[in-house]
């Protein structure tokens, strides 16, 4: 079986799904189609991994309970961090919309199982954390997917990790990663929220290239 070759127009739109990806925080309450999060899930199992040990793990988050869990312990976290922000940011930092734990109708939490023997350890002996940049990979690779489905994410990293695991249940090997949010936006933009409300911009991709 010959490798696919790659059109000039095709590569134009994959450009364009990179650039018009999107941390959402504001969500349409309406329910993901039966299945979607299923093929999400598994095109991110597409995703590279160290020693082809496939690390990632996912929970869906349904029982209401463990959502509840949830929302008090970003709550806790977020009212940690306004009183971190020097005083003069204080105020742009609260009226920033940093969940959408309310409106998402998916909610799926992502871990890395650090005790897998899948892979028999190859590349982890020196570069360990090289388990979660996996995950992370993976996380990547389901967001590009669900944008290009229409779909919404929003990486929700304002929690604490031991809390997070314990409101889940899961096992202890399991190292948290990254928690999402995952509906149809309420809006789409071409500037990312954060720079429009002013609080980062976007540098040029030459600023971050040394060479040696």
């Amino acid at each position: 079986m010959s490798a696919p070759r790659f059109s000039p127009a095709f590569r134009e739109q994959l450009q364009a799904l990179f650039a018009w990806r999107r941390d959402v925080r504001a969500f349409r309450t309406d329910p993901l189609p039966a299945g979607l999060l299923d093929e999400l899930v598994a095109t991110a199992c597409l995703a590279p991994s160290v020693g082809l040990s496939q690390p990632w793990r996912f929970v869906e988050v349904t029982e209401p309970g463990r959502r509840a869990a949830i929302r008090a312990n970003f709550e806790a976290a977020n009212a940690a961090a306004l009183a971190a922000q020097a005083h003069h940011r204080q105020a742009a930092y609260a009226r920033l919309k940093l969940a959408g734990l309310d409106e998402a109708p998916c909610h799926l939490a992502v871990f890395a199982d650090a005790g897998t023997t899948q892979g028999h350890g190859l590349g982890r002996r020196t570069m360990p954390e090289a388990v979660d940049y996996s995950a992370v990979l993976a996380i990547h690779t389901l967001w590009l997917a669900a944008r290009a489905a229409d779909v919404g994410v929003g990486w929700v990293s304002i929690l604490d990790p031991a809390g997070v695991a314990a409101a889940l249940d899961v096992p202890e090997s399991w190292h948290f990663v990254g928690y999402l949010c995952i509906g149809y936006p309420q809006a789409e933009q071409e500037t990312p929220t954060l720079e429009t409300a002013g609080w980062e911009h976007r540098r040029p991709a030459g600023s971050f290239l040394l060479r040696r």
